[in-house]
């Protein structure tokens, strides 16, 4: 094996135009942990935030961009038993994923469902991790409840619609463009709201609440989506697109009972990635074999090209997921 791969590192704090081509160590299995041979890593807003320098990554992880990836496992560390040499896996990763190989806790891994490709695969640990922790174990999402999810086009945003879906819920969402609506109802979503010419506060209200709302937003979407809670509902935060801060009136929340919380995924602990991907790999993972559903691709990019994939997912014209070939 190589003792030098190829990657792409974050040069300085900016834009798309920071990330470079760069020979990098091979990373070394550590206790729990497989080394895998990327076929391709997904793209994701954390890494753009980190390119930008405003999301370091843990303490003791890698300091390359990348947190999913698909690929062969080429080494075990001391203590892993559930893997072998040349298992074909997608994982979670605390960081290193845009590499020709990169380690992860073998815990992380999950296999490549049968029949989906490997670029496919890709796509599925951060948006599915996220989604799963923060709409299910988080919020508590029940068959039959009204689920609000914003930025329904988005990588989270389509698998948030298909899994509440398939778990019974009514779902709801909101997107930028008539044809992003059309995609989120194509992926099962009951209605679909432009917020450019709607507001989805009052549609969200007109049918009485939602349960759970999942948001990546901030910003004045916080007292909006509050006000949009039915009683008992839980509103979920995943990011602040649009700031972390806002003027809220917690009165009625506390006569309508409504609980706020949230989560983000990177700097949790290891064992506790690991339970997420026990839940998914019970729960989820049939369903992604029997083809009920399945990642949404927007477009690939060579692992040269990363600065161009990450210009793409900031201009979010993009459907779906984006990722990039080793």
């Amino acid at each position: 094996m190589t003792k030098t791969m190829r990657a792409v590192e974050i040069t300085t704090a900016g834009g798309p135009d920071v990330l470079q081509i760069a020979d990098r160590p091979m990373p070394v299995a550590g206790h729990g942990q497989v080394v895998i041979k990327v076929a391709y890593a997904g793209v994701n807003r954390p890494d753009a935030l980190q390119r930008a320098g405003l999301y370091a990554p843990p303490n003791g992880a890698s300091d390359l961009p990348g947190l999913e990836c698909s690929g062969e496992v080429v080494a075990l560390g001391d203590g892993v038993t559930e893997w072998a040499l040349g298992d074909e896996v997608c994982a979670l990763l605390p960081g290193g994923g845009y590499a020709e190989f990169v380690a992860t806790p073998a815990a992380h891994c999950l296999p490549v469902p049968d029949g989906m490709e490997m670029r496919a695969a890709a796509c599925l640990p951060e948006t599915f991790f996220t989604v799963w922790s923060n709409v299910f174990m988080r919020g508590g999402l029940q068959a039959g409840e009204r689920f609000l999810v914003h930025g329904g086009s988005s990588g989270i945003g389509t698998t948030a619609i298909q899994l509440a879906r398939a778990f019974g819920a009514r779902v709801f969402t909101t997107a930028g463009s008539d044809e992003k609506c059309a995609a989120c109802l194509a992926l099962g979503a009951e209605v679909a709201i432009n917020y450019r010419e709607v507001d989805f506060v009052d549609v969200i209200k007109g049918v009485g609440g939602a349960d759970v709302i999942l948001d990546m937003v901030g910003g004045d979407y916080i007292a909006r989506n509050l006000r949009s809670l039915a009683e008992d509902g839980r509103l979920v935060q995943i990011a602040f697109l649009q700031g972390p801060k806002a003027e809220v009136n917690f009165a009625p929340m506390m006569m309508k009972r409504q609980t706020i919380t949230g989560s983000t995924l990177r700097p949790q602990s290891d064992l506790a990635k690991a339970e997420i991907a026990r839940q998914l790999r019970q729960k989820v993972w049939p369903m992604l074999t029997a083809g009920k559903i399945a990642p949404v691709m927007d477009q690939e990019f060579a692992l040269a090209d990363a600065s161009a994939a990450h210009m793409r997912m900031e201009s979010s014209s993009h459907i779906g997921k984006i990722v990039l070939q080793l």
